[in-house]
């Protein structure tokens, strides 16, 4: 499961979390850099446990690493807070998306109630039991769902930058008489 979570949940937080005034060019850096980012998001989490688990044995005295419960409930945590902030920025690119074709923001929209049915998943269970195989299953393939959401706006933003991006927002001018 964590593998999953290495794999889909970086490289979507640092997706999710552009704003509607990216330039072009920042688009295309990141099309062409997408595996070296899914490999340094999937190192940066690897990082960010081993980090918070050798706090957490010096914090708490104990020489020994954690049990296996702990680990299950730290495990859960980690998948429900990485949820809630992939919540928090597919609501900003949602909101950012508005004026774009009907099909692209109707996904999107998708995608984020699949985030957010996730999260409520996640925030309820105190243990993988708590947690059905179909709810696993379906994280890992709305994960790739939301993923190939994320392609098809960079995509459509590559090919087709909104005017109001490149000149601001258009306001009625004042005759002068």
């Amino acid at each position: 499961f964590i593998a999953v979570l290495r794999s889909f949940a970086i490289p979507q937080l640092s997706c999710l979390s552009w704003h509607s005034d990216l330039p072009l060019p920042q688009i295309e850096a990141f099309r062409k850099g997408f595996n070296q980012k899914l490999q340094e998001g999937q190192e940066k989490l690897h990082q960010m446990w081993l980090d918070w688990s050798s706090k957490y044995l010096k914090e708490s005295g104990d020489e020994n690493p954690a049990e296996p419960e702990e680990m299950e409930y730290l495990t859960l945590l980690l998948a429900c807070r990485i949820t809630q902030q992939l919540h928090l920025s597919c609501s900003g690119v949602v909101a950012a998306i508005q004026g774009l074709p009907c099909s692209l923001q109707k996904g999107l929209r998708q995608a984020l109630g699949a985030i957010k049915e996730l999260h409520a998943a996640f925030s309820v269970a105190n243990s993988f039991q708590d947690l059905s195989s179909s709810v696993l299953t379906r994280s890992q393939r709305e994960l790739a769902v939301i993923r190939e959401y994320m392609e098809e706006l960079l995509d459509y933003l590559k090919n087709n930058t909104p005017l109001s991006w490149l000149v601001g927002p258009f306001s009625p001018r004042e005759e002068d008489e």
